[in-house]
């Protein structure tokens, strides 16, 4: 059965206290090297990609479960947990100008790795823009996560901001899953549904996408109607003349005119709108959002963190991979991680 649900992320001020930080980052390398060693680095981005489990693993963690710093404060103890652990798993990018550092970090981790930098850097630049132009559900990204595995895999995590009404959204994707940028390739989305929310991933939107490409190529975006949720205001003289230099490009597809530089969320509306009336291709319009406490919350939701059972915890952890060997220590790991990542 697939699991569904609503996820409320109100914006929090305030941050994570260092003690509760330097718990977070021992803990979450210890639980990514405990899945890697039983199940292997797929699965762990398997688990990544999946909202109900990352949002089980911030609460394990001792973060809040209705907080929007979960996603970025998980994140960021991951990235150094994962690294001090020297894990074939690494959380590049992070929130803010932390982002734009995502691909100098996967052309240095690829050299190292022996890896493809190319098609790693599309999948980070995709997936941001997608989030923040096709699923136009009011919520800015600020925070951008790229896990990538030694093996090639990976998995991105990334936060939207809507301001007006202090809400955050998740997008979590999983790489092995994407056959296609712009057909519904997320993961999971994690938030509180939202009206009004324009779709451009949407698999029975496959027409409206086919007739964008039309509506470029034939500049029909030239005759924009006063009507059908569309104004004067949509489209500038700016704006015509980007199209004009997109349609010299001649895009193959729909997924070749979203990666063009400068094809933003307004752009792309407009041309979905004029589509829908040119060739009767209507875009959807549906919110494609789909969607514990273990040692308590920094803000003492359900109750104050306990600082000694989360020590205990870590060093358990820590001496059950140094001290267990062979069939002992497989055994040991199943147990282990049934116990504390069962989703």
């Amino acid at each position: 059965m697939k699991r569904t649900g609503i996820l409320d992320s109100p914006l929090h001020p305030g941050k994570c206290p260092p003690w509760l930080f330097q718990r977070m980052k021992r803990l979450g390398g210890l639980i990514g090297k405990a899945v890697i060693e039983e199940h292997g680095e797929r699965e762990l981005l398997k688990r990544i990609a999946d909202p109900l489990f990352f949002q089980a693993l911030g609460c394990v963690l001792g973060f809040d479960w209705h907080s929007s710093g979960l996603t970025t404060t998980v994140c960021g103890a991951l990235a150094e947990g994962f690294r001090e652990q020297d894990l074939s798993v690494r959380v590049l990018g992070g929130k803010g100008l932390r982002s734009r550092k995502t691909p100098e970090q996967i052309r240095a981790l690829s050299r190292e790795w022996n890896l493809d930098p190319l098609p790693l850097e599309k999948a980070s630049r995709m997936s941001a823009k997608v989030d923040n132009a096709l699923v136009q559900d009011g919520h800015q990204l600020y925070h951008h996560s790229f896990f990538l595995a030694e093996t090639g895999d990976w998995a991105v995590v990334q936060q939207g901001m809507n301001q007006h009404s202090r809400t955050a959204r998740r997008y979590h994707w999983l790489g092995e899953r994407v056959s296609s940028f712009v057909v519904e390739p997320q993961a999971g989305i994690a938030g509180k549904p939202a009206e009004n929310v324009l779709d451009l991933t949407a698999r029975e939107g496959e027409d409206n996408r086919k007739a964008c490409l039309d509506v470029l190529m034939e500049g029909e975006y030239k005759k924009m109607p006063d009507r059908h949720q569309i104004t004067p205001a949509d489209l500038t003289k700016g704006d015509i003349e980007f199209f004009e230099r997109v349609r010299r490009l001649e895009p193959n597809d729909y997924e070749e005119l979203v990666a063009v530089r400068g094809m933003g969320p307004k752009r792309l509306r407009a041309l979905a709108l004029v589509a829908g009336i040119v060739y009767g291709a209507e875009p959807v319009w549906r919110d494609p959002v789909k969607f514990s406490f273990a040692h308590g919350g920094k803000d003492r939701i359900p109750y104050p963190v306990n600082r000694k059972v989360y020590d205990e915890n870590i060093r358990f952890l820590e001496e059950a991979l140094d001290r267990v060997k062979g069939q002992e220590k497989k055994r040991a790991m199943k147990k282990l991680v049934q116990l504390t990542l069962a989703d």
